[in-house]
């Protein structure tokens, strides 16, 4: 057996197997667990293995590495459809096992291509630890892979190496660059890792230079602020119901959820903005209208904008839609746009729904909301707002954060129980706070319920699974960050012509050779 960590072990079949722990292993690299380095070291081992390779070995180690890191870090998947969803177990077992062998395939095929058509190995086949692919076109190809991975059919944003880093030097980069530009600096510093260790003298001192400074910059931009306060600070009240999902939607528990949330926020009437959970109210508008017009004088006779989840239906009864409504001097309604697949929407033919309804499993699609929607107002203020995993489509709140000077989230992470999903999703939410430098407002019905910073410090959060209310004091912010104003485009641009210029060069080399 050759020695491990030796060049030579990264071209055998072991070392790819391999791939699928370090991909698992980087699941912890997110919350809750929060072990940020493992987001350089998991990329190397990958990187490695496609050093010197053949295609179908690299598109191995792609697909493992990524079977390994949704595996160990979205289980979670099978508690919400079978244990929450009452979707027969071989139901949650084959969507979350197909989920993750497309995802995986993304990685693969990246694979593929780099060791078919941009090799990193000498004409002779021996190992050379290549500075270009490690410091460029790994780290710009992975980046690029993440991002297609957060839209393509619906996408899944999740588990992207710049979410990882929301406690390290690195979230300086946040306001300016994105996640995926955090992505992009957590690749190279993996790239530089490998070239420290195992190219030659010249190339580790170019890549310890290259690993340094981009550390350094980021942590010299960590308290650069890009946006300034506005207006006088805002009293919230934040209420977390707690309500179990197993009851949420029962006629029996009706009342006494609507009786809750009233004596939970009564004590709170005179704060600036009291926000209630994703879908808090059990019920359609027209079937609780006076509830709702009660709660509303009520929170306008002291003063209190009130901004609750809730369904509605739009132009028919056929026409549902996860809203956010907020009752200040007007009503207003923010639609969600990002409808969660096989949860709010059921991508599946006709004959599918058809047995669903049969099983008594949820088949009704809901209706998505319009891509741009004005920002709500609400005590004085412009909030952009998002429901449940919206907020992990960064690029989509660009546009409400030329008025917006407080974000809101509401959510229900009751689908997910007890499991890492919650502060996975808290997590990202704070990367948004990082990119905007706007305060966000976090209602989630059975927690995790925050008070999050301009900065992406978590103020204050409540205990999960326990009905209390969260209060404090934030600070409306205005202006624009870099990232608010142009976007992914610049990181995703240059790596895209990172690679077609290094691919042009390849392809010139290869056809000069066969001449």
């Amino acid at each position: 057996m050759k020695p491990l960590l030796s060049p030579d072990f990264f071209d055998t079949r072991l070392a790819h197997w391999l791939a699928l722990p370090a991909g698992a292993l980087l699941s912890l690299a997110f919350a809750p667990v929060g072990w940020w380095p493992l987001a350089i070291l998991c990329p190397a081992w990958l990187f490695l293995t496609w050093l010197n390779t053949t295609p179908r070995l690299a598109a191995k180690s792609g697909f493992l590495f990524t079977v390994g890191l949704f595996l160990a870090g979205t289980y979670w998947l099978y508690n919400t459809i079978h244990e929450v969803g009452h979707a027969p177990a071989w139901i949650a077992i084959f969507l979350m096992f197909g989920m993750v062998a497309i995802l995986g395939s993304y990685t693969a095929g990246l694979g593929y291509a780099l060791a078919r058509w941009l090799p990193a190995r000498k004409a002779d086949g021996t190992f050379v630890a290549s500075l270009l692919h490690l410091l460029l076109v790994f780290p710009a190809a992975y980046t690029v892979l993440e991002w297609f991975r957060g839209w393509f059919l619906s996408g899944f944003p999740w588990f992207a190496l710049g979410y990882s880093q929301t406690d390290s030097p690195l979230a300086g980069f946040a306001p300016i660059a994105g996640v995926y530009g955090i992505s992009l600096f957590v690749a190279i510093s993996a790239g530089a890792l490998v070239a420290i260790v195992f190219a030659d003298n010249r190339a580790r001192i170019v890549s310890a230079a290259v690993l340094v400074a981009v550390w350094v910059v980021g942590g010299l931009l960590w308290h650069r602020e890009w946006t300034a306060p506005i207006g006088r600070p805002i009293t919230v009240a934040i209420v977390q119901g707690a309500v179990p999902q197993d009851v949420k939607w029962s006629v029996e528990y009706r009342d006494s959820t609507l009786a809750l949330y009233r004596d939970l926020s009564w004590p709170h009437l005179g704060k600036d903005i009291i926000l209630w959970p994703e879908s808090a109210l059990p019920d359609m508008p027209d079937q609780l209208r006076s509830y709702v017009s009660y709660m509303w004088s009520a929170a306008r006779a002291r003063g209190s904008a009130l901004i609750t989840g809730m369904l509605r239906y739009g132009d028919d009864e056929n026409d549902i839609r996860n809203g956010l409504l907020a009752l200040d001097k007007d009503a207003q309604w923010y639609d969600k746009r990002r409808l969660v697949p096989f949860g709010e929407v059921f991508p599946v033919p006709s004959f599918i729904r058809s047995w669903m309804r049969l099983q008594n499993l949820p088949y009704t699609d809901l209706t998505p909301g319009a891509r741009h929607q004005p920002a709500l107002d609400a005590a004085g203020n412009k909030i952009g707002a998002t429901i449940c995993y919206e907020d992990a489509y960064g690029a989509e709140q660009l546009e409400v954060l030329k008025e917006a000077t407080l974000l809101v989230n509401v959510t229900n992470d009751a689908w997910f129980g007890d499991t890492t999903a919650a502060p996975q999703h808290l997590q990202i939410s704070r990367m948004r706070v990082m990119e905007a430098q706007r305060p966000l407002l976090r209602a989630a019905n059975d927690g995790i319920s925050a008070l999050i910073l301009a900065n992406g410090t978590v103020e204050k959060t409540l205990p999960r699974f326990k009905p209390d209310v969260l209060t404090g004091v934030v600070q409306p912010r205005t202006g624009l960050t870099p990232y608010a104003r142009v976007g992914n485009w610049p990181v995703i641009g240059t790596s895209a012509l990172i690679l077609a210029v290094v691919g042009f060069f390849a392809f010139r080399s290869r056809r000069n050779r066969g001449a």
